[in-house]
């Protein structure tokens, strides 16, 4: 299907023609591409496909029959650890994870980043379902996995070891919760050491909390420095930076920086969790310094996070859907400016894959939309975009939830 999309609106808003030959783009400007026959988009916006680096799709769809009871953070993580201990097979982590892709895959996400609960036994479970699945799903969502574990679990060296052990097995990478504890500094100590030793990335959960106490971001990027542990840190929420005086984040802005850490905010799952409590409206979004940490020049994706499940009751795994609350939620307009990129190309980088661009040479895994503005973009929820994947459309169709429906029932 060689064309060229003429007269498209880019996230940046420049209008231009993109020439499409052999499944890539051959050609970005005025007029480009030739003699190929021209499909008008008279003003369409055309996104790069969405990245979403950070997703936790073995714990997806649920809440049928794991609801949150009463919509905090303490009773997510007792909904969803009855719920692993009582269903999670590899049959049931495989049906929800597989429907979590085919929602992403219609919405036009082609890369994502899932979080897979690591506790012993629940890890040699859900590992191997991971590797299933990355590779049936080659070519289609470039798939990578991160553990998540509570830190201080890492304290049992036997369970830590092989932990780690399976990570390298399928490719993964260490994570963990970080959160004020007893003796953090060094628990921290001892996840940098499982990483140096095992020669794997690190991507966390850290500091998830309204309390402006919790400081272990600061703590996480010293230990790290001390360490010579070289990578970019991938870090996750980091909501207590947002109840922190001026100079605590001055001094935590630095050392994120020199740490080479990178920032994924939630923004849906942290305004649904954060400042909840009963007969009283929610005073603070819970979503961390988005435009602050942009200015010091650390990088920062948003990403869609949990998705009907205890931590988050709703949400599609659609990144536009991320980006146009997260827009509202936290200002990302006048101007809008590279925003756009926080879905699609910064998130790509941070997972080191060729992915989330508009540019000559790729592939043309494209979002086309009706709107012309992002103001048009942002206003209807484009159910009717059209997704290419190599140039060519693919059905845009979403699963029925009822397909989970034996799986969820009489639970």
């Amino acid at each position: 299907m060689d064309r060229i999309l003429a007269d498209a609106t880019l996230p940046d808003g420049s209008r231009t023609d993109i020439a499409l030959i052999g499944g890539r783009i051959a050609a970005i400007g005025p007029r480009c591409g030739g003699d190929l026959p021209r499909q008008p988009l008279a003003g369409r916006m055309v996104w790069p496909g969405f990245v979403d680096v950070h997703t936790h799709l073995d714990k997806g769809h649920v809440w049928p029959r794991a609801e949150n009871p009463d919509g905090s953070f303490q009773g997510a993580l007792a909904a969803v650890g009855a719920d692993r201990r009582a269903h999670w097979t590899a049959d049931d982590v495989y049906r929800r994870f597989e429907f979590g892709l085919r929602c992403a895959y219609a919405h036009g996400t082609v890369a994502i980043r899932t979080h897979i609960d690591s506790l012993d036994p629940q890890y040699r479970v859900s590992w191997p379902i991971f590797a299933e699945l990355r590779e049936a799903w080659r070519g289609r969502i470039a798939l990578q996995g991160a553990a998540i574990v509570g830190i201080a679990l890492l304290d049992d060296d036997a369970y830590a070891q092989s932990l780690a052990a399976c990570l390298r097995e399928h490719g993964g990478i260490m994570g963990g919760v970080i959160y004020p504890m007893d003796d953090l500094a060094p628990r921290i100590a001892r996840l940098i050491a499982l990483c140096l030793q095992h020669d794997l990335q690190l991507d966390v959960h850290i500091d998830e909390t309204l309390d402006p106490g919790a400081r272990s971001l600061p703590i996480l990027a010293e230990t790290a420095l001390r360490m010579g542990y070289a990578r970019p840190i991938t870090v996750g929420h980091c909501c207590s930076l947002s109840v922190q005086d001026d100079a605590e984040i001055a001094r935590t802005l630095d050392l994120m920086v020199a740490a080479r850490m990178q920032v994924v905010s939630l923004p849906m799952c942290n305004l649904y969790l954060q400042d909840r409590a009963p007969a009283r409206t929610p005073r603070r979004r819970g979503v961390t310094l988005l435009h602050e940490l942009a200015v010091a020049g650390i990088p920062v994706a948003l990403a869609s996070d949990n998705c009907r499940d205890p931590f988050y009751a709703y949400g599609d795994h659609d990144m536009l859907e991320v980006f146009r609350e997260a827009t509202r939620i936290a200002h990302l307009d006048r101007p809008t400016g590279t925003w756009p990129n926080a879905v699609t190309q910064t998130p790509a980088d941070m997972m080191s894959i060729a992915a989330g661009r508009i540019a000559v040479g790729a592939v043309a895994d494209l979002v086309i939309f009706k709107a012309r503005t992002i103001n048009e973009l942002l206003s209807r929820p484009q159910s009717d975009r059209m997704v290419l994947r190599a140039g060519v459309p693919i059905d845009t169709s979403l699963p029925d939830y009822a397909e989970l429906d034996d799986l969820l029932a009489g639970a």
